[in-house]
Parts: C-alpha cells; structure tokens; sequence
C-alpha cells in the first residue's frame, strides 16, 4: 500500500515505515502528525486518484527529528562596479515516518 500526499505544494510518494524528509513543521518530536491532501491510494483494491484530492482519506505520520540541509553559496557578482556579495543558506527540514495510511 502506498500514497501520494501533498504538503505544501510539494509532492511525496510514501509507505508505512518509510522516513520522509518534509518542510519545516511547528511540531516536537514525538508528536503526531495528519495529512489529508491524499492525491493518490494504491491498495488491495486498487488505485484511486482523487480530482484533485481524495475526500476521507488521510496519512498519520510521528515527528522523529528537525534537521538541516546542506550549506549552499551563493555568490552575486556586479563586473563594472567591482562589487561582489557571498551569501549562504541552510533549508530546514523535519524528518517523519509514515505509520499508517487509511484510505478513506
């Protein structure tokens, strides 16, 4: 059994005991989470794809840890001006792992 879930504007294929990497969520570790944007159930009987969004179903994930991304740099560079500016930045993201899916 698998799905596809949507948050926020992103899209993610899961299973029960997989571990997800998500966007940064107000959560603790420990605590539960709920998606309900469910854009696609594959089980037993069969595959259903919502228009745009399946209407009951929903996926419970537990918040294991916060973490960060790789460092990335960024570097502006004005060829005339003799200006240049380094910049650098670190997404946060917070690891989930999928506990059940309950298709409807």
């Amino acid at each position: 059994m698998y799905a596809v879930i949507d948050d926020k504007g992103k899209q993610y294929k899961v299973q029960p005991g997989d571990e997800v990497r998500i966007d940064l969520k107000d959560a603790r570790a420990g605590d539960l989470l709920e998606f309900d944007r469910i854009l696609l159930v594959r089980d037993e009987q069969g595959v259903r794809v919502g228009r745009p969004r399946l209407e009951g179903a929903r996926v419970l994930a537990e918040v294991l840890r916060h973490e960060k991304g790789p460092k990335l740099t960024m570097m502006r560079h004005q060829a005339k001006k003799m200006r240049q500016a380094k910049m650098g930045h670190r997404q946060k993201y917070t690891r989930v792992l999928i506990r059940e899916i309950h298709p409807e």
